[in-house]
């Protein structure tokens, strides 16, 4: 009961909208995903597997978010809307993370044993993010909406991107920031004709200076 008391106020404490902890009992999925989660995960660590999933799928049907039986979840997980989540079967989850909706903990289908990934504490997944392989996203860092995350990230960051590349590091830009600006982003396709248009014009010239000679 520690535990659903102690989420029940990281709810109230992230989401505006949350207005009592009856409310957020009663009617926030994400609160339902994770105590169903923690039965299957019980009966997935003493070999229940078949009635793990069970209990999964049903907490699928009823809540929109997945979570594999043997994913192991920390303290005080919030998770804002929820639908569409997916959470692998070795993901790990640490304490105070915050997820959106239609984030995936998934693996890449190469790998062997553990697969997915491992979220440190105090970390925010946006919306539509995907964490991909058995890499570690470290304490207090930020994934941005849509990322495609395939390494690991340092503590303290802020990832933006497809593939995700690190463009803060404690608040600090890192050098290659700009390579994930996507507003004042150059044409590869205009690059491509001004290069062929410059070879045209050194072809002209040359030609012109045959025909003189």
């Amino acid at each position: 009961m520690s535990h659903l008391s102690e989420t029940i106020k990281a709810y109230k404490a992230r989401d505006p909208a949350a207005h009592s902890s009856l409310e957020i009992f009663l009617l926030y999925p994400g609160i339902h995903a994770v105590i169903y989660h923690r039965f299957a995960h019980w009966l997935y660590k003493h070999k229940l597997g078949f009635c793990a999933r069970c209990v999964s799928q049903w907490s699928r049907f009823w809540t929109g978010i997945e979570i594999h039986p043997g994913a192991t979840i920390g303290r005080r997980l919030v998770i804002d809307h929820g639908m569409g989540i997916v959470i692998g079967e070795t993901a790990e989850i640490g304490d105070d993370v915050l997820l959106y909706q239609g984030v995936t903990l998934g693996g890449t289908g190469k790998d062997k044993g553990k697969r997915h990934p491992t979220i440190g504490n105090n970390v925010l997944i946006g919306s539509g993010a995907k964490v991909l392989g058995p890499f570690k996203v470290g304490d207090n860092s930020r994934i941005a909406s849509n990322a495609v995350v395939l390494k690991e990230i340092p503590p303290e960051s802020t990832a933006v991107g497809v593939p995700a590349r690190v463009v803060r590091i404690a608040g600090e830009k890192v050098d290659f920031a700009s390579a994930v600006d996507q507003i004042h982003i150059t044409d590869p396709v205009q690059q491509e004709l001004q290069s062929i248009k410059e070879q045209l014009e050194a072809i002209k010239k040359q030609l012109a200076e045959s025909a003189e000679e």
